[in-house]
């Protein structure tokens, strides 16, 4: 069933209503600069503290992105105290990028030291197992990279837990 799109043709759409869903991606996105031109220009309401919360968040954001998950982990703590305690699948996600870190880093032994600490507490829990097996098999190889793992590796892997914590951080402070 294919939609006339002449029927759009008689919706007004508030300006208001367009400022807000525009200000909510810049919100996501972290794109300061550009949230303060638009409230400048259109008159909606960020408060200081908002943006103060974007920057924090696009630090943290930054941090994951770029190989620091454990400066990712400690501002996320900072920001949100009970956030990664609550979200146990984030946490173990953000954990398991700084063993992947190590891994890359050829820095095995303390990979193993890091995954004994920090990661086996999850192997109790049965739908953290596989993905346990999985991040431990990258020690196995010698090029990590090309490995059936492979992915664990990848930006898209990483990309989507920063996502996944952008969205957590948000959930939390609903700007």
């Amino acid at each position: 069933m294919d939609v006339d799109p002449r029927q759009y043709d008689q919706i007004k759409i508030n300006d208001q209503d367009t400022h807000k869903i525009i200000s909510s991606y810049l919100i996501y996105g972290c794109y300061k600069d550009t949230l303060e031109s638009l409230v400048a220009s259109s008159g909606l309401k960020i408060t200081a503290t908002q943006l103060e919360d974007m920057e924090k968040r696009k630090r943290i954001l930054q941090f994951a992105l770029k190989g620091s998950a454990l400066d990712a982990i400690q501002l996320t703590e900072e920001m949100s105290p009970d956030l990664l305690e609550n979200n146990k699948d984030l946490h173990f996600d953000l954990l398991s990028l700084h063993f992947v870190e190590l891994i890359c880093s050829r820095k095995c032994t303390e990979a193993i030291e890091f995954g004994k600490a920090k990661l086996t507490p999850f192997g109790k829990v049965p739908k953290y197992v596989e993905k346990l097996e999985d991040f431990m098999g990258l020690l196995a190889y010698e090029e990590p990279e090309k490995s059936p793992m492979f992915h664990l590796l990848s930006l898209e892997y990483r990309q989507q837990v920063v996502d996944n914590l952008n969205r957590a951080i948000l959930g939390v402070y609903m700007l």
